[in-house]
């Protein structure tokens, strides 16, 4: 399939995009607040260097997924809705993005593709989407988790030269 530039796009095959990227950022955060704390949406989006308009998307979903809790008046914002150790990073991907399947045909069989009865190939994206799967599931937001956000520890870390 081509894309409007001329390159291939990605149909089947898993793509981490921003949302996954940004959620995580800010679950990690406020995983990384004393307890009971409520974090602000701008302070998410200042701490981790997350645009306004993806932030304000994502925390909906992951509200409406049960991993963040939302609070409004002037002291409003978010919180965790479960122990940081019990969201894992499948979790988020799925909550903002959709179910994790590497491979189309994995999951909609002969619907999406003719040749799913005879494949070769089914048997190895269903073990490398198990392996994956199991092990998104075994990293926590308690493993990533971070108290001053992406940003401030990029300020106190020279950038290096891409070679």
């Amino acid at each position: 399939m081509k894309g409007s530039k001329g390159r291939s796009e990605r149909s089947s095959l898993m793509n981490v995009g921003r949302r996954v990227d940004y959620a995580v950022r800010a679950l990690s955060y406020l995983a990384g607040q004393p307890a009971g704390t409520i974090v602000s949406r701008s302070d998410i989006e200042k701490s981790q260097d997350v645009p306004s308009f993806y932030l304000s998307k994502i925390m909906k979903d992951l509200v409406a997924g049960g991993l963040v809790q939302s609070h409004i008046g002037s002291k409003g914002g978010f919180n965790l809705a479960k122990g940081p150790g019990a969201i894992s990073i499948k979790d988020v991907y799925e909550t903002v993005e959709r179910s994790l399947v590497l491979m189309e045909c994995l999951e909609q069989g002969v619907n999406y593709c003719s040749y799913c009865a005879v494949c070769s190939q089914k048997s190895v994206w269903e073990k490398a989407q198990e392996v994956l799967s199991n092990f998104l599931a075994s990293v926590t937001i308690a493993d990533v988790a971070d108290r001053q956000g992406l940003k401030s520890r990029l300020s106190k870390v020279p950038l290096q030269k891409a070679v």
